[in-house]
């Protein structure tokens, strides 16, 4: 284990499958984790790692998660690299 490593897991959907209410994605739930995120990662100096969240299983659309990325951490200087997994 590497003690300069954190793992942060955000709870931002509500459920696992689309339904009549819509994607389980619930993007102020996550616009609002990424804020604590990048709390965490300007007390610390980190940088921020993560694949194309919210649009997996979620259902979430990258056009509306992009810009709560940027607000949230790159905006406040948080360095991020987004990786895109191919299937």
């Amino acid at each position: 284990m590497r003690a300069d490593i954190v793992v942060a897991n955000m709870i931002g959907q509500h459920g696992i499958k689309k339904g009549s209410n819509g994607p389980p994605i619930r993007y102020p739930a996550t616009a609002t984790a990424l804020v604590v995120v990048g709390d965490k990662a300007i007390e610390s100096g980190a940088s921020v790692h993560m694949p194309h969240i919210g649009c997996g299983l979620a259902g979430g659309k990258w056009d509306r998660i992009e810009p709560l990325i940027l607000s949230a951490l790159s905006a406040r200087g948080v360095a991020v690299t987004v990786y895109d997994f191919a299937d």
